[in-house]
């Protein structure tokens, strides 16, 4: 099960500030949705099923072509960038 002391731990190295009714509140979905994992992982055979990313075969869609347009030279774009660092943007860190 979650718990707030986890929550907390996971907060602080995505750099989250929480108050304690967001922690209870996220706590509890959290466990509800372990639950449902938990149901789900009770059905027979379940480990036997393929996993799937659609529902249905679509054989109908493709996929376009990339096609380079409009580029920016590295020396253009670094113009704009508050901070850079050997030729590339450095941006404030999000994740400890």
């Amino acid at each position: 099960m979650i718990n707030k002391e986890l929550l907390e731990e996971y907060a602080k190295k995505l750099m989250f500030k929480m108050n304690d009714e967001e922690y209870k509140t996220l706590e509890e979905e959290f466990n509800i949705i372990l639950k449902q994992m938990d149901l789900i992982g009770k059905i027979k055979n379940i480990k036997e099923v393929k996993p799937m990313t659609y529902p249905f075969i679509n054989t109908d869609a493709t996929l376009r072509e990339d096609e380079i347009d409009n580029t920016i030279t590295t020396t253009d774009l670094l113009l704009n960038a508050k901070e850079k660092e050997r030729n590339q943007i450095k941006i404030p860190k999000v994740v400890e």
